[in-house]
């Protein structure tokens, strides 16, 4: 009788985990579905569920001028802030991986606060100080700021896979009279190079994605594309947006996948 109401217990238990799962999948994809049936809307406001499809707002998205160069900003951006965070990242990443010094202990604490630090915050003290010294906005300012929020992916991830590395392997490669230089370069970064990736990926993203930072430390002559999404949406319910949504989801879901296949990243984020 007890084995029996232990295996019902796990079977409940297993059905109930199972429901909340498929509902957390429905809330969470439900929305973004919607916003790619909307951008084929043949209307002139968004509305669920459209009276007619088409894809003009596609056509209206290509000609576009103001989305395109706060596009092209946030890609810049993105692409300067994650190479900064991979250099910087992977810097600190070997510095403390193996340490158990007091000093790397805290160089691991200081390169993980600003994902303690409130978003805005950080942009707002960041704009104070950039201020201060004299450094006028631009985008340089936003590289810097990016790159700071960005450089905690790529340093945890590649601690992931320090740890992952066998110290027999670099043991050995000092006997045989390898540099350190070149067994960094032979046998550390081939084996590594899969969380490195994985880091600068999630780094992309959320540079691209940002809205606390660039809100400070942008002006007109460095649009960015959340923000000016955000101001579009404010201003009028632009059927465009609903468009571009639709481009920035099915082109994450699939350097989502292409990230999947080359590094796992699903179970490094979970590991």
């Amino acid at each position: 009788m007890s084995g029996r109401q232990r295996n019902w217990e796990a079977l409940s238990f297993q059905i109930v985990m199972t429901a909340i799962a498929v509902l957390a999948l429905i809330l969470i994809v439900s929305p973004s579905l919607v916003v790619v049936i909307v951008s084929f809307t043949s209307g002139f406001s968004l509305k669920f569920p459209p009276q007619g499809y088409s894809t003009r707002w596609y056509v209206e998205l290509w000609n576009a001028w103001q989305l395109q160069f706060a596009a092209r900003n946030s890609v810049v951006v993105a692409m300067s802030s994650t190479a900064l965070s991979i250099v910087l990242g992977v810097a600190a990443a070997l510095a403390i991986s193996r340490s158990k010094a007091l000093t790397a202990k805290l160089l691991d604490s200081l390169f993980m606060s600003p994902l303690v630090l409130p978003a805005l915050a950080f942009g707002l003290a960041a704009l104070m100080f950039f201020s201060l010294i004299g450094l006028p906005i631009s985008l340089l300012t936003l590289v810097i700021g990016h790159t700071i929020v960005c450089v905690p992916y790529v340093v945890r991830n590649t601690v992931a896979a320090l740890a992952q590395l066998e110290p027999t392997l670099l043991e050995s490669s000092a006997i045989l009279g390898a540099s350190r230089l070149y067994t960094f370069r032979r046998i550390v970064l081939p084996l590594i190079r899969p969380g490195i990736i994985s880091g600068a990926f999630i780094a992309f993203m959320s540079s691209f994605d940002n809205v606390p930072v660039s809100l400070f430390l942008r002006d007109a002559a460095t649009d960015m594309l959340p923000i000016r999404m955000w101001q579009d949406l404010e201003g009028k319910l632009d059927v465009t947006i609903a468009a571009l949504s639709s481009v920035l989801i099915i082109g994450t879901v699939a350097l989502m996948a292409i990230m999947e296949r080359t590094t796992g990243l699903s179970k490094r984020l979970t590991g």
